[in-house]
């Protein structure tokens, strides 16, 4: 990934979603991060960042100019709707939920590039799992009982047996 985090130029996703998730991730009781006086109780079960439940939303934690500089001010502590939303092409695609929300603040969709950089990319392939030297000649060797026989120098598998022989 690029040095910078595209995310904290961006912050669209935190002013466009309602962040809602299970109560007990902002219960201290059960074990829960958030800080419950930045949630807002949504149902039984579910709890919403502040801001995010209102028309236009704006997660409270978020600090900053979208599209420009932004920051979550509880970043370690965010529940789990921001921990698992991809920016777009962090798994080699795009998020279309990124995209839409950039969108919604006039923002392009990010690019490959953008998030992963060109100069950073390294294109080399991967190495064979087996190292299989070339002889000599050039011809390609394979392990054969613990050595290395020329293609062709094993035996030949069995052939079968013409069909008017079959039983």
């Amino acid at each position: 990934m690029r040095p910078e985090n595209v995310c904290l130029q961006c912050g669209a996703c935190c002013a466009y979603y309602r962040a809602s998730f299970y109560w007990a991730e902002a219960d201290p009781e059960q074990g829960g991060s958030v800080p419950p006086e930045l949630t807002t109780q949504i149902d039984l079960f579910l709890v919403a960042m502040k801001g995010t439940e209102a028309n236009p939303p704006r997660c409270i934690a978020l600090h900053g100019e979208i599209g420009k500089a932004v920051c979550c001010t509880i970043y370690e502590q965010r529940p789990s709707p921001c921990r698992e939303f991809p920016v777009s092409w962090l798994n080699g695609r795009p998020n279309p939920r990124c995209d839409q929300a950039r969108a919604a603040w006039g923002l392009p969709p990010l690019r490959f590039e953008d998030v992963w950089g060109t100069s950073q990319l390294d294109l080399t392939p991967p190495p064979l799992p087996v190292d299989v030297p070339a002889l000599s000649t050039g011809a390609l060797s394979l392990p054969v009982d613990g050595g290395f026989a020329k293609i062709g120098e094993t035996d030949s598998p069995p052939q079968s047996a013409p069909a008017s022989q079959a039983a």
